[in-house]
């Protein structure tokens, strides 16, 4: 029976390092043999908080992730992955009863081979990024950028947002930052405080903050007929509907990657076109996982955080 050693949220603030039995591969499966794995400062801290929504698949015990770089060291017939193969891999569903939300975060997975990108031997670590950057493009993949954009937030989606958006040409988008930890970086674009900013037109909007207590003040700063992109993850919303009646204001909620944004951005990265450096500040080897998940969600100067499952070989 194949085994994994895996990242095991089994309630909110509990976090362990569990050997789990693994699913028999199909033949259609591929066997990934993890290399390192990146800690998602949203989605998995509501998870870690006890603070993420109930929606279909949620539940403890589970194994969090969704943003694992491994090689391929076994292949079904039906796969059509080579064995060796360095590939990214958007989660998994191998635990059997612990669930895999998104089951990423283990030093051996089995998923279907339609499900992994291959990726190239040169971007090592920052592979884990993948997700993020096919996640931005997905959100601004609706949106008409070419007069300007005010980007809310500076974390790691932010700043793939915004080098996307300055990748169209047009006007450079605006980032909203509050933590002055994370102002800097913006290579192309300005970052600035909505306190030192005072345009009351942007086209569109887009929210990565997660923070829905904002939302009055974003619909403040819309042009006429604007749209606001929800890019985050919320548990409720509202907002004072006579300032987005005035405006015509257009809401569009926008989730995670579709099928073919994850391809496009290993080509947009591997091109040279879309750069992912600077956005990996912390590491740590995956037997320090319990330690590591609360430096990424609480230490405000870490934007990524990396677990290298290479130190367990």
């Amino acid at each position: 029976m194949l085994k994994s050693l895996a990242v095991v949220l089994e309630q909110p603030e509990r976090l362990s390092l569990t050997t789990l039995p693994v699913d028999s591969p199909a033949a259609g499966d591929v066997v990934v043999e993890t290399l390192w794995t990146g800690v998602s400062a949203g989605t998995e801290r509501l998870l870690y908080t006890g603070q993420m929504p109930h929606f279909p698949g949620m539940g403890y015990p589970l194994v969090p992730g969704y943003e694992t770089v491994g090689r391929v060291v076994d292949a079904g017939p039906d796969s059509r992955i080579p064995v060796g193969a360095r590939v990214f891999v958007p989660g998994a569903r191998c635990f059997g009863p612990v669930r895999g939300l998104h089951g990423g975060a283990a030093s051996r997975l089995v998923t279907r081979g339609d499900r992994v990108v291959p990726v190239s031997e040169s971007l090592g670590e920052k592979a884990v990024l993948l997700a993020l950057a096919a996640t931005a493009l997905h959100a601004l993949s609706g949106s008409t950028l070419e007069a300007g954009a005010l980007i809310v937030g500076h974390g790691v989606l932010g700043r793939l947002m915004a080098r996307l958006a300055t990748l169209r040409g047009g006007e450079p988008p605006v980032v909203w930052e509050t933590n002055a930890n994370r102002r800097d970086g913006g290579t192309g674009y300005a970052v600035t405080t909505p306190e030192d900013d005072s345009r009351k037109s942007y086209p569109v909007v887009i929210d990565v903050s997660g923070d829905a207590s904002a939302l009055d003040l974003l619909v403040q700063r819309l042009a006429p007929g604007g749209e606001i992109v929800l890019a985050g993850f919320y548990d409720r919303v509202s907002f004072a509907f006579p300032p987005a009646f005035m405006r015509e204001a257009r809401f569009r909620v926008t989730a995670q990657w579709r099928e073919g944004d994850l391809a496009e951005a290993a080509r947009l990265v591997e091109s040279g076109l879309l750069s992912l450096d600077g956005l990996i500040t912390h590491r740590a080897p995956a037997s320090s996982a319990p330690e590591a998940y609360p430096v990424a969600f609480g230490d405000p100067a870490c934007l990524k955080m990396v677990l290298d499952w290479r130190t367990l070989a």
